[in-house]
């Protein structure tokens, strides 16, 4: 089921996304979760978000094409997206990827905590 792929929780108006993702994932679930993501950002795209990615050590193309649509989700809606909690193989693949220009990324979740909050 998606929502075991994510979590979805508040610090203050702050809006924390934790991706829950085991290696591998197949189609029709990664569909689950982006349509259960993509929904649950839409309805507050203007918020302060986390991504907070500790609980992931691999990201396919799928997985990395998620992070950009979330990305546009939150810039379309003027909000505050700051990823964190990423391995140093995960930094890698973003790296090998050029997404590290994309997105805002902090070491922990206070970090980001803090870098959300500073509108």
């Amino acid at each position: 089921m998606a929502t075991d792929l994510f979590q979805l929780t508040e610090e203050g108006p702050i809006k924390v996304l934790a991706l829950l993702l085991p290696m591998t994932i197949d189609s029709s679930e990664f569909d689950r979760l982006n349509e259960s993501v993509l929904d649950a950002l839409g309805r507050e795209p203007g918020a302060g978000w986390v991504l907070d990615l500790t609980g992931v050590t691999y990201m396919g193309s799928a997985v990395l094409g998620l992070m950009v649509n979330i990305r546009q989700v939150v810039l379309k809606g003027q909000g505050k997206l700051v990823l964190c909690g990423m391995s140093e193989r995960l930094m890698r693949i973003f790296e090998t990827c050029c997404m590290e220009r994309l997105f805002k990324i902090v070491p922990a979740r206070a970090d980001a905590l803090r870098a959300v909050s500073r509108r």
